[in-house]
């Protein structure tokens, strides 16, 4: 069985707004092991839309202009992996994506069934509906320090608590803080 293990970053005031963030090439680099570590990477489609629009790569194989030459092995990363869909509004996808059908719940399940490394999580409202059945094994946060002042935030509706137990967390040269939690 494979774990399915959710990441995200974080603002210190809770807001995941991907536009409030910073980065810099030691993030970058930790987010491409992260992502080449998984099987595959399990989106909503917002983030699928956002993450294609960001990184996918020309057919020529060359950086976009405005990449970074430090961004390229992540984009890399992102742009090869295995991806499954979860949407009620596309048809169809591409990009090395794959449509999960409407019961999403039991094709996650499924996925988790098959023998890997694991499955990695991202996005704001598919965990929160992934974290409601049960379903994830790993949280990470990346924690930045910043306050944002505005949304959206993580796990806004939870029906219920999760309680966590820290796995690891590892400090950046940013001050971001890198924190791995497992489900008590």
């Amino acid at each position: 069985m494979r774990p399915l293990r959710y990441s995200i970053n974080v603002m210190l005031d809770g807001c995941c707004d991907h536009r409030a963030g910073s980065t810099d090439e030691e993030l970058h680099r930790y987010w491409a092991e992260k992502l080449a570590q998984a099987d595959a990477l399990l989106f909503g489609r917002i983030t699928y839309k956002m993450m294609e629009s960001a990184w996918r790569l020309p057919v020529t194989g060359v950086r976009p202009d405005g990449m970074a030459e430090w961004m390229e092995p992540f984009a890399r990363t992102i742009d090869a992996a295995k991806k499954y869909v979860v949407s009620s509004t596309l048809d169809r996808v591409d990009w090395n994506a794959e449509l999960l059908p409407e019961d999403f719940g039991k094709a996650v399940h499924q996925l988790k069934q098959e023998p890997g490394n694991g499955l990695f999580l991202g996005g704001v409202k598919l965990p929160l509906a992934l974290a409601e059945l049960g379903l994830i094994d790993e949280y990470e946060f990346v924690v930045h320090p910043r306050l944002a002042g505005h949304g959206p935030t993580l796990f806004a509706g939870l029906s219920k608590y999760i309680d966590l137990k820290l796995l690891s967390r590892r400090e950046f040269g940013s001050g971001a803080v890198a924190m791995r939690y497992e489900p008590r």
